[in-house]
């Protein structure tokens, strides 16, 4: 048996108004880059979008669906309610803020969590992130910025950060990632509890927020669906399986999504959690690395339906290859 424990961060899934905007958002002002376009395997007139670093690894893709006629979220508890980006330093905090600025986008001041420095921000759903610096910090390695995309390569995203989870019953919660997934308590700050898996560092952190006066809050555009936790194969994705299951607690069982193996379940109300290995990946036999996300790429077993699928979801013109994006530096070096 390969090792059990769970890795980091494996993706976050949200949810959003427009594909066509979310698109636009994350490639023009984020500059991560979309590494898969597809629908969701559960719901395919609904599109899934997948934005990662440079090549679409493990730990780096926030992913987004676009349901049909959803109502806007609420905030509130037993809810995912912020997800992180990892830039390399504290200097690339100062890059965005300029960046932000100049997008117009909604953003805090560099403020300090458990000695990290970060930037809170939305974008136009009202999806709330926050960018974390690396400055000084180690654990769980990053992915690579995207080469080609607007922002230069020295401050680009290029993994998860954080997740950030607000709940009515801290020691219920702390209870699930201590005694059934493993999680060690690092810290706590305030109504801000920090746990770590894996090798730690800001690939491997989940903060949870105590919240007793809130309401539930209810899914819709605008909020999380559910955070992945990454396993490095099959194999470890069996224990899981059989670990969850022996504790009597429901789950998925497997689940085949062909970039990844998964299962899924919900440990605490209103939280969904995934457990997902780090293959296969994102560049096959349909995409290569130069034209990840170009097309509507679709698992081989849902290849027959595609006439009509791509009758449901509307174009969307994600063609990156031919394109040039110039780099824009707002008055900073790539090198100090």
């Amino acid at each position: 048996m390969t090792n059990q424990e769970l890795k980091g961060i494996h993706h976050i899934t949200a949810i959003t108004s427009s594909a066509e905007k979310n698109y636009e958002w994350f490639t023009n002002i984020l500059g991560l880059r979309l590494v898969k376009k597809t629908v969701n395997q559960d719901d395919i007139q609904t599109y899934h979008l997948f934005f990662a670093d440079d090549e679409g690894n493990a730990g780096t893709d926030m992913t987004f669906f676009d349901f049909p006629n959803t109502p806007k979220g609420s905030k509130g508890t037993n809810d995912i309610s912020r997800s992180s980006f990892r830039i390399p330093n504290d200097r690339a905090l100062d890059y965005w803020l300029k960046r932000f600025d100049h997008y117009d986008v909604k953003h805090s001041e560099i403020k300090e969590q458990f000695g990290v420095k970060v930037i809170q921000f939305e974008d136009f759903d009202e999806q709330q992130y926050q960018l974390v610096s690396d400055e000084n910090l180690e654990g769980v390695a990053p992915g690579k910025p995207w080469k080609n995309g607007p922002v230069p390569e020295a401050f680009g995203i290029y993994g998860l950060g954080p997740v950030i989870i607000r709940v009515s019953n801290l020691e219920r919660m702390s209870s699930v990632l201590e005694n059934t997934l493993n999680f060690k308590k690092i810290a706590k700050e305030n109504q801000y509890t920090l746990f770590e898996m894996g090798k730690g560092g800001n690939g491997g952190r989940v903060i949870i927020e105590e919240s007793t006066v809130l309401p539930p809050a209810r899914q819709g555009y605008g909020s999380v669906h559910h955070v992945a936790f990454r396993v490095e194969d099959r194999e470890v994705l069996d224990y899981w399986t059989e670990r969850i299951s022996n504790l009597g607690i429901p789950n998925s069982g497997y689940v085949d999504r062909f970039y990844f193996e998964s299962l899924y379940s919900r440990m605490y109300p209103g939280v969904l959690f995934e457990f997902a290995t780090d293959g296969p990946g994102f560049i096959d036999y349909q995409e290569s690395y130069d034209n990840l996300g170009e097309k509507l790429a679709l698992p081989p077993a849902y290849e027959e339906h595609r006439e009509q699928i791509e009758q449901m979801v509307r174009p969307i013109d994600t063609v990156r290859s031919t394109k040039n994006f110039e780099k824009e530096y707002f008055g900073f070096d790539e090198v100090q």
